[in-house]
């Protein structure tokens, strides 16, 4: 809400009602419409004629949540609520302004594959054979990142995701007694540098994130098992080195060396990935920075765009104007999962996003079906506990995290039976680890107002309260 539509909006509170110059007055000079209020709570002398639903014939009291705002542990606060029912806007706290989104840039991919793939997009996995060196294959990557080495019957983070032993068995009947003596690994299908420059490498040795090649077995991980596992500087080889077991004998002394194919390698066995629909589920309850990345560069290809990270920006953008009425122009992407600490895109845009996937619009029910849900699953498992147990059940939204930064975009089921979309960003060197339990704090604040939510002046950081 620009400065001009608040003054707007509290000129109209002042003429419905007899307190409303005073309520002008207050927010003009910098205190909160509610002050002196307990936190999300209710303050029964303020009102606000027809401000959280124009259609209202009796006027809602205020409530306001500025003490939960002032967390300093929220940093600079970014915030946004959203009523879904009319977009109206009930608190707008810097919400125009683009900042670092973390891992909820995850929506805005997860949505552009989505309308570009569709949910039932599969990537299929492929081995070739020399025409003339029948000793040589090809082992060529399409983007899957799940395809993995586990054995039959055991699973890794990727639920029943292809296997390379399907691979070799095919391999093995194709080549029958020909000893295999070269494995040639292309993982080249997407374009340009293998890792965004501005995200810490610790974030692929500490297992957070693989290289971003279209070749890699279990997202590269040590550990096919573990969603946080450290990953290599060579995913290509080491899917080849894999392969090469899953063969067995017949390829016991076979070289793995990076390469391309000739156009005349006749194909001999492959394996199709999980509907992208799995993905998407996977990637946002977990927040599986490799599928994203992935993800971004299959649109970025399937749109004609290179696959590279300069290309996502565009590519993406692109996409997400197939969700009329979404305007994403302003947004700066680097990448598909977040990590970047130079994505800048607004809370605004995120609620207006998230209003696309909280009404299913397009192919983005499988968006809403997949996020978080607070104190029940994924990364909000864990969250919404003790004094904000009211709010469990009742947000559903996608968290984000990078060094100096916390985030959260969702909607909210809230306890007068409205429905709210919203957006706080938590960012700056200010903003603290235990900025989670300070937005969602602020977030179980908006679940309890609900559509006399009042807005946010003025944040005052304190220290939490005990």
């Amino acid at each position: 809400m620009s400065d001009k539509q608040r003054f707007a909006y509290f000129k109209e509170v002042a003429i419905g009602g007899g307190i409303g110059v005073l309520v002008l007055a207050l927010v003009i000079v910098g205190f909160s419409v509610s002050g002196g209020v307990p936190s999300g709570t209710t303050n029964p002398t303020t009102t606000q004629s027809g401000s959280a639903n124009p259609s209202a014939s009796a006027s809602v009291a205020m409530c306001s949540v500025q003490d939960q705002a002032n967390d300093e542990r929220l940093g600079n606060l970014q915030a946004i609520v959203v009523n879904a029912a009319n977009d109206q806007a009930l608190l707008d706290y810097k919400g125009e302004q683009a900042g670092a989104t973390a891992s909820t840039m995850k929506l805005l991919t997860a949505a552009a594959a989505l309308q570009i793939l569709g949910p039932n997009y599969r990537i299929t996995t492929r081995v070739y054979q020399d025409s003339v060196d029948k000793g040589t294959i090809y082992f060529i990557g399409a983007g899957d990142v799940t395809l993995s080495r586990t054995a039959p019957g055991k699973s890794s983070v990727y639920e029943s995701a292809p296997k390379l032993n399907d691979l070799a068995v095919a391999i093995n009947k194709a080549v029958g007694t020909t000893p295999i003596t070269k494995i040639v690994v292309d993982g080249s299908l997407f374009s340009g540098p293998q890792w965004q420059p501005s995200v810490d490498p610790s974030e692929r040795t500490n297992g957070y994130q693989s290289l971003t090649s279209a070749l890699q077995v279990d997202g590269d991980r040590n550990d096919p098992t573990k969603e946080t596992s450290p990953r290599s500087s060579t995913p290509e080889l080491r899917a080849g080195t894999w392969l090469k077991n899953a063969i067995g004998a017949n390829a016991s002394g076979a070289s793995v060396v990076t390469g391309t194919m000739p156009t005349s390698a006749g194909q001999i066995a492959s394996v199709m990935s999980q509907p992208i629909s799995n993905w998407i589920s996977h990637m946002l309850a977990v927040s599986d920075n490799t599928q994203a990345e992935a993800l971004a560069r299959l649109v970025s290809l399937d749109e004609g765009f290179d696959g590279s990270f300069t290309s996502l920006d565009s590519a993406i953008k692109q996409a997400l104007k197939t969700l009329t009425p979404l305007d994403p122009s302003g947004a700066t992407i680097l990448d598909g999962s977040g990590e970047s600490p130079q994505n800048s895109v607004t809370p605004l845009f995120m609620t207006q996003l998230v209003k696309q996937i909280y009404m299913a619009s397009g192919n983005l029910a499988v968006e809403k079906q997949s996020l978080p849900v607070s104190g029940e699953s994924g990364s909000l498992q864990s969250r919404f506990k003790g004094k904000n147990i009211d709010a469990a059940g009742k947000v559903f939204a996608k968290t984000g995290w990078i060094k100096n930064g916390y985030t959260l975009a969702g909607y909210i089921n809230a306890k007068d039976g409205s429905h709210l979309l919203f957006a706080v960003y938590a960012l700056g060197p200010k903003a603290k680890d235990s900025a989670k339990d300070a937005i969602d704090n602020l977030v179980t604040g908006f679940y309890r107002c609900g559509l006399s939510l009042a807005p946010v002046s003025a944040v005052t950081p304190t220290p939490a309260a005990n």
